[in-house]
């Protein structure tokens, strides 16, 4: 049985002293704040060391212990139970599923886990926005096609309109959206939403296509976009920026080209250039950077150029069912649904073009160049 016990407590496992006899309210708690987070195992009978003390006489009877914990969460949910003997003592293990969303007690505490700076557990509350991620995480909410509070339609950008349209025109298999008029354009691309008045304002998406820099700095604090180049721990470039995503790619390739060098290789009687980077891979998996990183979270998306590697970041890390096992072979799950579906219209190209630019979340593409192109989660 030793072997089967933890070590000790981590972010999905969680010890639990029942020599005072814990209450149901704490117990249902710390359930929720495993369920909250990544699930895992709660041991009833352990004390914060590992030491196993046992469990106290109203728990010997573990029968409808299940039973109390779906009575007592909202939405219920399920536990399994199991009885066992640690140093000769009776513990339970109370295995834990991830909460596909969010769970509460009844008396609607919404608690989740995360790991101190000592490197030591903790169940702290959820926040409203830790809510809304978590949602969009599992694709049940969709903070990209909601409104902006306190946004007007005079907050989009007649430049970065044009910019739109000009790389629907140039990339975009959808010709249509060219012969539609602003108002159209923005509900065939959700840019904006109507309100029960009939008014029009704008979404997410829209401020993050075609709205103003300075209304992107007020209004959605949690977009940035950074360039890195370092060279022998030397920063060679270090910039940050909040310009509409059409604007940012455009800056972002500019400024990486300088650090893109060519090679050219001899196949037979042609001279074929190859980049460090194959650009349309670069720009692709930085549209995926932006795309699928969490808005309701601070931090930039980095674009690192290294000695050995380009390395490209987003705050959220992986939507729910995409893990490292299944990472280059699952569909795409855009954690923003509408923000993806805008984004991708003036940058679609035909399908044999399309055929080497299939670089997915984490995928890296070893057939363009060294170092690997690697797009990476954080």
């Amino acid at each position: 049985m030793s072997g089967l016990l933890p070590q000790s407590e981590s972010l999905t496992v969680e010890f639990k002293s029942d020599r005072k006899r814990l209450s149901d309210a704490e117990l249902v708690e710390a359930l929720v704040c495993l369920a909250n987070t990544e699930g895992g195992e709660l041991w009833l009978g352990l004390e914060d060391d590992g030491q196993a003390t046992g469990l106290h006489a109203d728990h010997m009877a573990l029968t409808g212990l299940a039973g109390m914990v779906a009575a007592r969460t909202s939405p219920a949910f399920q536990v399994a139970v199991e009885a066992l003997q640690v140093g000769g003592v009776p513990v339970a293990k109370i295995t834990v599923p991830k909460a596909q969303g969010e769970v509460a007690t009844q008396a609607g505490v919404y608690v989740r886990r995360r790991i101190k700076h000592d490197g030591t557990p903790e169940c702290v509350p959820m926040l409203p926005h830790e809510r809304i991620s978590r949602a969009s995480s599992f694709g049940l909410v969709d903070v990209s096609a909601q409104p902006v509070a306190g946004c007007t339609l005079a907050d989009f950008d007649p430049l970065e309109r044009e910019r739109l349209r000009q790389a629907v025109k140039q990339y975009g298999d959808d010709r249509v959206l060219l012969e539609l008029d602003d108002e159209a354009m923005d509900g065939a691309l959700g840019f904006t939403q109507r309100l029960p008045d009939g008014n029009r304002v704008p979404t997410l998406t829209g401020l993050l296509l075609i709205g103003r820099e300075s209304v992107l700095q007020q209004r959605v604090a949690t977009h940035e976009l950074a360039f890195q180049v370092l060279a022998q721990q030397a920063v060679r470039f270090n910039e940050f920026r909040r310009f509409p995503l059409l604007k940012a790619l455009d800056w972002l390739e500019t400024n990486f080209r300088p650090y893109n060098p060519e090679q050219e290789l001899q196949v037979g009687l042609f001279r074929v250039p190859v980049p460090l980077v194959y650009m349309a891979a670069f720009r692709e998996a930085v549209a995926n950077a932006l795309i699928h990183r969490d808005y309701h979270r601070m931090g930039a998306v980095h674009v690192r150029l290294e000695d050995d590697a380009l390395v490209i970041s987003n705050p959220g890390g992986l939507v729910d069912g995409v893990t490292l096992a299944n990472l280059l072979v699952t569909e795409p799950r855009p954690r923003n649904r509408a923000l993806a579906d805008a984004f991708l219209t003036p940058h679609a190209r035909p399908e044999n073009n399309r055929q080497n630019d299939r670089l997915r979340l984490g995928q890296c593409v070893p057939e363009y160049a060294e170092p690997l192109a690697c797009l990476a989660s954080a």
